[in-house]
């Protein structure tokens, strides 16, 4: 009701000639208190073109020209926003009638499900519509494994996209190991021109997020969309969410730059828009839950990255609540339960301000490096000839 009512005076700001954001600004109208999640006005950079931006990203992104524009987003400073957005998020693993399914009321009057067919075993969520359709929130499923969520038909291909977008190399961790892509070339190297062939692999989630996000686009061209996820999930959303500048809220994720730059994302001015959440006991955000004797490796999962885009808001559970580090510290219900469901004053350091809901949003530390103890070559002769390069590896 709160949010219909909020949208609905907007509208009428709308009709009486003020644009949305001029309305979201105009003092006479309780907007930011009346809904249950807050609304900011979001600056973000778009690409001149879609065909700039493909010709971008494989020629020269030098030259690509960015369009700034303001929209309308979630206001992450707000408690009951992240609370929110972490209820649809843990929504995305099950189906609307499962028990553990959040009851979000008569706030979102329409829940679409993707990838729930039953044949289906990948990129899954949902989408989450507004009663107007002037908000959707397109909500991506993470990881599904047995020791945190219950595993399921998913399970097979989560781990595949894990060990691609987030290992340095193929999930070579070691000679027991798999790996998931043929770019090892021993002695430390890895081959570079393999690494962004594969992780542009069409059947991988990305590709199938992309086409999911213009499909979303299309049935609704007038609203505000907004990605959200968890773990594997928030990662997506970051990278679907840097493509075509839209506002992002990801939920322990792991770390997403070094994915960004193999499947040669431009660079936007900034990359704000994009908000992580984490806590300090979770290891796999943290970018500390690797090496061959760390629980994601003995799981089967390389998770080797430590970089992010755009803003982190990190809770510091080891800190103030005494938490240890611990991978059972990733799952979404924990981050609900314990940390956004309970008051937490954050101090900005200035004794004369007011404690803050939520942590102040830091930017990535300038110089974080991912992978620095390998070495990323130009293909060799002999990979060269197997046709990987021109059709890609076949994954899975």
């Amino acid at each position: 009701m709160y949010f219909e009512s909020s949208v609905r005076t907007i509208a009428q700001q709308q009709w009486r000639g003020l644009s949305k954001l001029e309305a979201l600004r105009d003092p006479r109208y309780s907007v930011f208190e009346s809904t249950p999640i807050p609304l900011d006005v979001i600056r973000i950079y778009r690409p001149s073109s879609v065909p700039a931006f493909h010709h971008a990203r494989f020629h020269d992104p030098a030259v690509l020209e960015w369009d700034e524009e303001t929209v309308v987003g979630p206001d992450v400073s707000k408690r009951a926003t992240l609370l929110e957005l972490a209820k649809m998020t843990s929504n995305s693993y099950y189906e609307p009638n499962d028990k553990e399914w959040y009851d979000l009321g008569s706030r979102w009057n329409s829940t679409s499900p993707f990838g729930w067919e039953p044949s289906a075993a990948g990129f899954r969520g949902h989408v989450f519509v507004s009663s107007d359709n002037s908000t959707v929130v397109v909500s991506v499923k993470g990881t599904s494994v047995g020791f945190l969520i219950g595993g399921g038909p998913t399970a097979a291909q989560d781990k595949l996209n894990d060990n691609i977008l987030f290992s340095c190399c193929c999930a070579h961790v070691g000679p027991t190991w798999k790996p998931v892509c043929p770019c090892y070339e021993g002695n430390g190297k890895c081959g570079k021109e393999c690494l962004e062939t594969s992780i542009a692999d069409e059947t991988l989630f990305y590709s199938v997020g992309l086409n999911l996000y213009n499909n979303v686009t299309y049935m609704y061209p007038n609203a505000n969309i907004w990605l959200i996820g968890h773990s594997l999930g928030g990662s997506l959303a970051s990278l679907i969410g840097a493509t075509f500048g839209t506002p992002v809220v990801a939920f322990e994720a792991p770390a997403e730059r070094m994915a960004a730059r193999r499947l040669h994302l431009p660079s936007p001015p900034s990359t704000l828009h994009i908000t992580h959440v984490y806590n300090t006991a979770d290891p796999i955000p943290m970018g500390v839950c690797n090496g061959v004797a760390s629980t994601c490796a003995l799981a089967g999962y390389a998770m080797e990255s430590r970089c992010h885009l755009g803003q982190r808001i990190i809770y510091d559970t080891v800190g103030k609540l005494g938490w240890s580090q611990d991978v059972r510290s990733h799952a979404i219900r924990i981050i609900i339960d314990k940390v956004l469901s309970r008051e937490w004053k954050d101090s900005t350091g200035d004794k004369d301000s007011p404690k803050r809901e939520v942590p102040v949003p830091v930017p990535e530390d300038d110089d974080c490096v991912d992978c620095f103890s390998w070495e990323f070559v130009e293909q060799t002769d002999e990979l060269r000839g197997t046709g990987l390069l021109s059709g890609g590896p076949r994954l899975g």
